[in-house]
């Protein structure tokens, strides 16, 4: 199960996208396969083949876009946060090894393209949410609990 949260950030840049998609790529798209279709044998016509293709693939994003910029809850920081572990923080975390990692806790739609973003639903974000610096958090994995150790917490402005 996902949870439906966006950061503002997130949502502005689904948003842009799809704006993107819907009045540019998707118009173009439509000329070309238009265009294509003007020539004639449409089996043996690969621009028309790709176009058609994109143009659906175009349409599936669309859709996905619209029905999640509709369902997701933005969550904007509030002071209140400050200190504790919630969505949308940036944390830096060490195990005891001394390994070190540093991301930030979003929303699932967020996660792509960003190395150093996490789920909210992740075990790592499960774990240290609530939590203050110098506080421990275990993290149930698959090959068992690892521990780490919270070196700071900061929230974009």
């Amino acid at each position: 199960m996902k949870t439906k949260l966006i950061t503002r950030e997130g949502y502005n840049k689904l948003k842009q996208e799809l704006d993107f998609l819907w009045r540019e790529e998707r118009p173009e798209t439509t000329r070309k396969v238009a265009w294509a279709a003007s020539l004639g044998d449409r089996s043996e016509n690969a621009d028309y083949q790709y176009n058609k293709k994109r143009l659906r693939e175009i349409d599936r994003r669309v859709r996905y876009l619209r029905k999640c910029l509709e369902e997701l809850g933005i969550v904007d920081y509030s002071p209140a946060q400050e200190g504790k572990v919630f969505f949308g923080a940036w944390v830096e975390v060490e195990n005891e090894e001394g390994e070190t990692k540093r991301f930030r806790i979003v929303g699932y739609d967020e996660i792509f393209e960003r190395k150093d973003y996490i789920s909210i639903d992740s075990p790592m974000a499960r774990a240290l949410l609530k939590k203050e610096v110098g506080d421990e958090a275990i993290v149930r994995t698959p090959v068992g609990d690892a521990c780490w150790y919270i070196n700071e917490i900061s929230y974009p402005k």
